[in-house]
């Protein structure tokens, strides 16, 4: 195998698809010796094996600048790598329309994995066009989920291949064990967690709502931990609901396992997903699940509300009423252990392994 492989993602935050992003590079990285990375985001050069050629911009100054502007950087990258080495096959996990047409340009082989529900992102005709004309041409499209599949088939008539994300359990555990300082949580009170990020994607509103309904039915508390353009709102919301002594706000951290590991509830609002990685790690700490039953995800984690409990997507009321339920149930553990005996289909050994034989055909010549 002569080809090369850049793995393409021009900004990496702190999320469930940049968890995946370095879970999939490092594995290929042990069987690939040609294998390079792309990204603007030069202060994640630590998160990935030494084996991998880490392509990036040399200074914390891009750090700063938007999004877009970051893509085009990340693609003029690219396109030097390309014109430089023309036996190249490209993995995007960003950005995917701009990388397909630009790799379609230069002749080069690409594959895409789509992160999220094409609800969130399909609403606008143009930009529907424009999604099912990059993807139809994509040499292959990756999803992380079967529901995302049927979705992406019946919306852009596009095959894709589900690939569901890998988990890594162990690490997993092995971070929850980090000791911090939360008094916050009581022990006779119903203790919620929410890990997202601030943005409209996530659904605060939603969640927040509920709980400000709840105020007076259920003792409670509940923290969010994440960051975003929503913080001001939810900060706001907290005040002028007197909340204060029952939401709390963590910001984003890079480890939010042990928080997780301290509460007894894990609750998702979100109006749309892939495959939300938060859920199966907090079953994988053995939380009970309730979420959105948004596309797509949740429902094929919780097996349609076998392993937890699914509430109508963006329905404060729906919520209030699901919540009400839990608290009147004294034993939830069966559910629990059922859905940490259904992570086995999110084998973290299995599903890299799955990526590289779909990557390897790509590379031979």
């Amino acid at each position: 195998m002569k080809k090369k492989l850049i793995l393409f993602m021009p900004t990496i935050d702190i999320g469930g698809v940049e968890k995946n992003f370095f879970l999939i590079s490092n594995y290929l990285s042990t069987k690939l010796k040609n294998i390079s990375v792309i990204t603007t985001s030069f202060t994640q050069k630590k998160q990935f094996s030494k084996k991998i050629n880490f392509i990036s911009l040399q200074n914390k100054f891009y750090d700063k600048l938007s999004r877009r502007l970051k893509f085009l950087l990340a693609l003029i990258l690219l396109l030097v790598e390309l014109i430089k080495n023309t036996n190249c096959t490209v993995f995007s996990f960003q950005a995917n329309i701009y990388c397909i047409y630009l790799c379609k340009l230069m002749n080069t082989k690409i594959i895409v994995r789509s992160n999220s529900s094409p609800t969130g992102w399909s609403k606008n005709i143009i930009k529907k066009i424009i999604y099912k004309n990059a993807l139809s041409i994509a040499d292959k499209v990756i999803v992380n989920s079967h529901e995302f599949k049927k979705l992406i088939k019946s919306k852009f008539n596009v095959n894709s291949v589900c690939i569901y994300n890998p988990l890594n359990k162990n690490e997993i555990i092995k971070k929850s064990k980090t000791k911090i300082n939360l008094n916050f949580f009581q022990k006779d009170t119903l203790n919620f967690i929410n890990v997202a990020r601030f943005e409209d994607q996530k659904d605060h509103r939603t969640l927040l709502k509920a709980f400000w309904k709840l105020k007076n039915k259920i003792d409670y508390r509940l923290v969010l931990v994440g960051s975003g353009s929503k913080e001001k709102f939810i900060k706001d919301f907290i005040q002028s609901k007197k909340l204060t002594n029952k939401i709390k706000i963590i910001k984003n951290n890079s480890n939010p396992f042990p928080y997780i590991l301290k509460s007894k509830y894990f609750i998702l609002a979100s109006k749309y997903e892939g495959l939300p990685n938060v859920l199966l790690e907090a079953i994988t700490l053995k939380k009970y699940i309730i979420s959105s039953d948004c596309p797509t995800g949740p429902k094929e984690i919780l097996d349609n509300g076998k392993y937890g409990t699914l509430f109508k997507s963006g329905n404060s009321d729906d919520l209030c009423k699901k919540l009400i339920l839990i608290s009147k149930k004294k034993n939830l553990n069966k559910k629990i252990l059922m859905a940490n005996k259904g992570l086995e289909r999110f084998n973290y050994k299995k599903n890299l392994n799955n990526y590289f034989k779909l990557i390897l055909p790509f590379l031979k010549n």
